[in-house]
């Protein structure tokens, strides 16, 4: 009922953002006098900004044509180079560009879409040759394709690795951190050629006991069995998914929404008042951000309550309890990965420690191949989109790859 709930309500939205649009529309029409009155803008401005945030959202595209490597500009080609029910292995193709170095960015399965990680695509395509992985909608996958947990999870990671070949090297950020490490571990354990070279872990939560944020708390003060009960919905009958158990994206973003509410209150009064005073450029960065932001996938519920209780209740990978179908992964296998770890500053979701930890916990690798960078006053999406990103923490992740290449 939950997910049918949401879906009328989204339409009867959808239905007034259309009127509003439309409204907008009218009400900025050159031909129209009253769009010259005083209240014309502010009206028009208005219902802009309500028909943006009512309008319904899929799975936006990266749009990445090209991109300058060595000063010049190069195309940019993307193709599915591995397809899997639950996800593929996109890649990022320069023709005539050759030699740089294999990269895998894991996106994280949390509720938005890989192109989240526009910015840090693009960006690593100067100098690196890029693959990321695609995770799709749960909602979209036929029960006959089975299940997807974190042991899932691991063997896709593995799978795209062995696709890219030996030398690739690997950057996580956020939620992947910690099966990306997993992944690291067992394929160090059993001497796999296609192991990367480095693993780069961003905002990660590897120990959410290190400085929990709100994030964390939720996690945590709750038993097991109330998240069990309370988000997991089941997919409707007019999805290609139907009846299969997932968390909804939606409510992943409700909880998101809510944890800044007033940030994103204030973000939409200025994309209001940019409208008015006619600044476009501006208002048109505040919509591109929330048109990726809105975009939500649902997760399977079996991946969902997993992760919540090996990586937030439990901790089992810093405790050494983390298994992959049963069996201990163990730390001490990566003997050969030069790993960084990344964290922000003011990084509200995971907290300063939790990505250093695993850097901790990687007894057996030697102290040349680990390596820490807290990143000042960048918060969370900071730490792989923007300027900070792209001037400051870019270059930490080239330079350890080129080091360890």
């Amino acid at each position: 009922m939950l997910y049918d709930f949401y879906d009328i309500q989204k339409s009867m939205l959808a239905g007034a953002g259309n009127l509003a649009s439309l409204g907008a529309q009218w009400w900025s029409n050159p031909a129209n006098p009253f769009g010259y009155s005083a209240m014309g803008p502010i009206v028009a401005s208005a219902l802009d900004v309500f028909a943006h945030a009512a309008a319904p959202r899929g799975k936006p595209m990266f749009g990445i044509h090209e991109v300058e490597v060595d000063g010049k500009t190069v195309p940019v080609k993307t193709r599915v180079a591995c397809r899997k029910p639950f996800g593929q292995l996109k890649h990022f193709t320069k023709p005539g560009v050759e030699g740089q170095p294999k990269l895998l960015i894991v996106a994280p399965m949390s509720g938005h879409f890989a192109t989240l990680l526009r910015g840090t695509v693009e960006r690593m395509l100067e100098t690196h040759e890029v693959w990321i992985t695609d995770w799709r909608d749960a909602r979209n996958v036929p029960l006959a394709e089975g299940h997807f947990d974190l042991d899932s999870y691991v063997d896709y990671l593995i799978a795209f690795l062995e696709h890219i070949g030996p030398g690739a090297h690997m950057l996580a950020v956020c939620q992947p951190s910690v099966p990306a490490y997993a992944t690291a571990a067992i394929m160090s354990a059993n001497k796999n050629p296609a192991r990367p070279k480095t693993l780069t872990m961003m905002g990660g939560p590897v120990d959410t006991r290190e400085a929990p944020t709100s994030v964390n708390m939720l996690a945590t003060e709750r038993p097991h069995a109330w998240f069990e009960q309370n988000v997991i919905a089941t997919v409707p009958l007019y999805y290609p998914g139907a009846g299969r158990k997932v968390y909804p994206g939606f409510l992943q973003l409700a909880g998101f929404m809510s944890m800044n509410l007033g940030n994103h209150m204030m973000s939409h009064w200025e994309m209001f008042k940019h409208l008015v005073d006619g600044d476009g450029e501006s208002a048109t960065a505040t919509k591109d951000f929330y048109d990726e932001y809105r975009s939500v996938a649902d997760m399977t519920a079996e991946f969902y309550l997993q992760t919540i209780d090996v990586v937030f209740q439990r901790h089992a990978l810093p405790k050494g309890e983390y298994t992959h179908y049963g069996e201990v992964v163990d730390p001490s296998a990566i003997t050969d990965i030069g790993m960084l770890a990344i964290e922000g500053e003011r990084d509200d979701i995971s907290g300063l420690g939790q990505t250093k930890a695993a850097l901790t916990i990687s007894t057996g690798l030697p102290k040349k191949l680990k390596k820490y960078h807290m990143a000042p006053n960048v918060g969370h999406y900071g730490i792989f989109n923007g300027s900070k990103w792209r001037d400051e923490i870019a270059p930490v992740v080239e330079d350890w790859i080129a080091k360890h290449n």
